[in-house]
């Protein structure tokens, strides 16, 4: 169901998009040693496709309702497209109607979180702790038992189904 503050949050994310690929960010500086997984700028370039490369390495986002993860529904493990740190349980994931894929709570360890004051607000970003890879944002207004809403750039993840 399509309420107000789902379109109005869509419209706001959707206009951040087209800002963020339009005057791109400059790579995220990091200290080195810092996380498990490293590359030079020229090698994350060449392992991530270009998308991939814009969220996870640049702080972009993608367009809403336009990853196909935000329709998966199977069990398996949501996994960073950088390094494959699995990031988060099927069994968390939930629809929040914001047009990207949204789960109550990451595995543990899995993720950093980190104050971003971009675009004039201030939200809690999300990185990957093995690559420092961007992923999303959290918020307060998820669903129970934990009353997040990790609000994740399906690009930046895979998904890997459980054995059957």
């Amino acid at each position: 169901m399509m309420t107000r503050r789902n379109l109005f949050g869509s419209a706001v994310a959707a206009l951040g998009a087209v800002v963020a690929t339009r005057f791109a960010a400059m790579p995220k500086a990091q200290a080195a040693g810092k996380f498990e997984v490293e590359h030079s700028d020229a090698e994350w370039k060449k392992l991530l496709t270009s998308d991939q490369y814009d969220v996870l390495r640049q702080e972009g986002t993608e367009t809403p309702f336009t990853s196909p993860l935000n329709h998966e529904k199977r069990k398996g493990i949501f996994a960073c497209a950088g390094c494959d740190q699995p990031l988060f349980e099927s069994d968390t994931k939930f629809d929040s109607g914001t047009g990207w894929p949204s789960f109550w709570q990451p595995m543990k360890g899995a993720v950093i979180e980190k104050s971003d004051s971009s675009f004039g607000m201030v939200r809690t970003a999300v990185e990957c702790h093995r690559c420092g890879g961007h992923l999303g944002h959290v918020f307060n207004d998820g669903p129970e038992p934990t009353g997040l809403r990790y609000c994740m750039n399906g690009v930046a993840m895979k998904f890997n189904p459980a054995a059957a």
